[in-house]
């Protein structure tokens, strides 16, 4: 069977999070950024953002430590899964078939070399909007007009133990592109961008300087504008919420930014990237070295020193 190509993934489907604070978080993503409670089975709660097609986009799940749960990606097409299938079993990282949860058909559930639970689909449920119907057809669902209304998911930031093996990984088994690079003057990779489609990133890796396993760097958000990271950072401020970095802009894929802590611990990110889209098929990855990196992010600001400590679970 033919190997998968970069375009075989068409996008982050959901996330499952745990929380040590469950009722805190969830008052985070559903007041907060106006995300809409769709299920609940047994202590796990699944939210979506106002204009996600699929009917949720994150399982919240209460454990006694925070992290990253299963992620999914939907396929581009049958036959897409079904070359990202044969590529994992001859990969060895295949765990096999199962049923999603709330629409979401069969599942195929895999680990990166890192561990982190991941799963692949494409059958899916779109949602059908009840009391938020929109006004314009051609949207998911009525746009919240409160909180940060994050619109969609963006991307997901894993920790790894090793960089380079969970980026071969994801090139030679997934198929992905990758956009960036950081390589530190001793040779090593400290973090890695891919892209499913025309966004510049969708995964990222980077390193994980306590050498665990399994860990969550941070998972993103996209919202209209700048603007609206700019009323979320206000946001966040009134209502007591960790304000981690930013509202900035990344050197690296050019993308506005603010990082906050839900009141789990977890790592958000709300990014825009204007309208900067990876078009070009013969791409090159753009590689930054250590010295480059130094000079901190697009308009000079320094990366804050917990953005190469700080991930879930924590270390003890």
């Amino acid at each position: 069977m033919t190997k998968p190509g970069p375009r075989d993934i068409a996008h982050l489907g959901n996330i499952e999070l745990f929380t040590d604070k469950f009722d805190e978080s969830y008052w985070f993503f559903n007041d907060l950024l106006a995300m809409r409670e769709v299920a609940r089975s047994g202590d796990s709660v699944f939210l979506r953002t106002w204009d996600d097609y699929e009917n949720w986009s994150i399982k919240l799940t209460p454990r006694d430590r925070s992290g990253v749960g299963e992620v999914q990606y939907r396929a581009s097409s049958p036959e897409a899964l079904d070359r990202l299938v044969a590529s994992l079993e001859a990969s060895g990282r295949g765990l096999g078939w199962g049923d999603g949860e709330h629409g979401v058909g069969k599942v195929y559930r895999f680990t990166d070399p890192d561990g982190h639970p991941q799963a692949l689909y494409y059958d899916t449920e779109w949602y059908q909007a009840t009391d938020d119907k929109p006004a314009l057809k051609n949207q998911a669902s009525r746009f919240p007009g409160h909180g940060v209304n994050a619109r969609r998911i963006d991307h997901i930031n894993y920790l790894g133990a090793s960089v380079e093996e969970n980026a071969a990984f994801a090139r030679d088994v997934l198929g992905l592109e990758d956009t960036e690079l950081i390589q530190l003057d001793n040779g090593k990779i400290a973090a890695h961008w891919f892209h499913f489609q025309n966004k510049s990133y969708d995964l990222v890796y980077s390193a994980d300087h306590t050498g665990s396993n399994g860990r969550l760097h941070h998972i993103a958000f996209a919202p209209d504008t700048r603007e609206d990271i700019l009323k979320a950072a206000d946001i966040f401020l009134e209502n007591g919420i960790h304000i981690e970095s930013g509202p900035h802009k990344h050197a690296i894929n050019q993308t506005f930014f603010l990082y906050v802590w839900e009141p789990g611990g977890n790592r958000i990110e709300f990014a825009n990237a204007g309208a900067r889209l990876i078009l070009a098929p013969d791409w090159k990855p753009v590689v930054w070295t250590e010295e480059e990196r130094k000079k901190g992010q697009a308009w000079g600001m320094k990366t804050i020193e917990t953005f190469h400590t700080h991930g879930t679970p924590p270390v003890q």
